[in-house]
């Protein structure tokens, strides 16, 4: 979770996409007059997620008595009802209207403003030209997925996978290296399937040749979440040949095991993870690898989990992002047979210490190397394989250093000039 103050507190929750729809919701608060609103945004993707936002709210209600306190999100969307039986709570917007800036303009309009997200058949281009306290600017190019993985609720949330037009995604990630980014994060629900919705064969990876081609001057881009088997073979020519496309990947991996991939219903299996990261370290050998991994999903035997915690080794993985396996209402892995909540708990703390170990090892290679780093805040940056660095010295965020790394610890490297 996140928080940002300013006259209207926007707390979000959740994905990268959140991060960027709170600065949209800011704008449009902002636009239309409203003062003193406390607006969270909110993550459906397991019961823990939901959980925090109701007792955020709470929070938030007993800190401003006389705040206006408006939910939105994919929780508000799914669960509306939940967040309007909250009498902290003053207005519901769902995701479809939270974008919209007419909805930030209170009468005597509906408290609850949720409509059929399913009907929703264009992702508007939203663009938002600075990000508050940020050094990396984002530019959402889809929403919305047309799978249907038997643990997940966010297409309940998002809607069906629709894309922004490239040539709208090309202006806005040129507006923004103009106005000073330096680096740009392509952000999405499902993003390899940007394109498929749109007219002609537009793809994600044609998407980034032609951004890097026609923006020369934006020094980095960043991709989020992948799906490893739904890769274009334009975005692989990109990964071989293009160097400012970070040499970070964060996949949509979720499991180790064959027979779980099969019952959550993902379209790869587990040498897919494997042969993507081999592939790519051929081309690029500074390549660091993410991962998105549920722990304990329904079924999962003791050498299921095995066979999880052995893939992060054979593929590298170096970024863990570990979710213990949470029905979610609605969906069929809700109705299989479920695992013991401490057996899960039990799952989840051993990969999150076997991602521990992977990223000491990764930061030990890094000891004595040069390092470019984009300055984050004060005394702190990333590099290009998103490794986060301090630093001593005075460095305006947004600006370039290149450090030796002479140290690490259990969260970041340390360098010097």
């Amino acid at each position: 979770m996140s928080e940002e103050s300013c006259t209207n507190q926007i707390v979000s929750f959740g994905c990268r996409l959140n991060t960027y729809e709170a600065e949209v919701m800011r704008r449009h608060a902002e636009d239309r007059g409203l003062e003193g609103a406390i607006i969270f945004n909110t993550c459906a993707v397991t019961a823990e997620a939901v959980r925090q936002s109701q007792q955020a709210i709470r929070k938030a209600r007993r800190e401003h008595p006389a705040a206006k306190i408006i939910v939105t999100g994919c929780a508000a969307q799914i669960e509306p009802q939940r967040f309007a039986a909250m009498q902290e709570v003053d207005i519901i917007l769902g995701n479809a209207e939270k974008l919209q800036q007419s909805s930030y303009e209170f009468g005597a309009a509906e408290r609850v403003r949720v409509n059929d997200i399913m009907s929703v058949r264009e992702t508007a281009a939203q663009f938002v030209d600075g990000f508050k306290d940020r050094a990396r600017a984002f530019v959402q190019i889809q929403n919305g997925c047309d799978h249907r993985c038997t643990f997940c609720v966010i297409p309940f949330g998002r809607g069906n996978s629709r894309s922004v037009g490239m040539g709208e995604v090309i202006r806005q990630t040129q507006q923004l290296v103009e106005g000073g980014y330096s680096e740009v994060v392509l952000t999405g629900v499902d993003l390899t399937a940007y394109g498929t919705d749109l007219p002609g064969e537009a793809t994600l990876g044609q998407l980034v040749r032609k951004l890097l081609a026609r923006v020369p001057k934006l020094r980095r881009l960043r991709l989020s979440s992948l799906d490893a088997i739904e890769v274009d073979d334009a975005l692989w020519q990109a990964i071989a040949e293009e160097d400012r496309l970070m040499p970070h990947f964060h996949l949509s991996v979720q499991a180790g095991d064959d027979l779980i991939l099969k019952r959550m219903k993902r379209r790869h299996l587990r040498h897919h993870t494997i042969t993507f990261c081999d592939r790519v370290r051929r081309v690029r050998p500074d390549a660091v690898f993410g991962a998105d991994l549920i722990a304990g999903f329904p079924t999962e035997s003791e050498d299921m989990a095995a066979n999880t915690r052995a893939l992060v080794e054979d593929a590298g993985l170096t970024y863990l992002h570990v979710f213990p396996f949470s029905p979610r209402p609605g969906t069929p892995a809700a109705r299989m047979p479920q695992l013991a909540k401490p057996l899960i708990k039990q799952r989840a703390a051993a990969l999150r210490a076997l991602g521990e170990k992977m990223q000491a090892k990764h930061f030990g290679r890094l000891l004595g190397s040069q390092q470019e780093i984009l300055v984050e805040t004060a005394g702190r940056g990333r590099t290009r394989c998103f490794a986060p660095v301090t630093f001593a010295g005075d460095a305006r965020p947004g600006t370039f250093l290149t450090l030796t790394i002479t140290g690490h610890n259990r969260d970041h490297l340390t360098g010097t000039q």
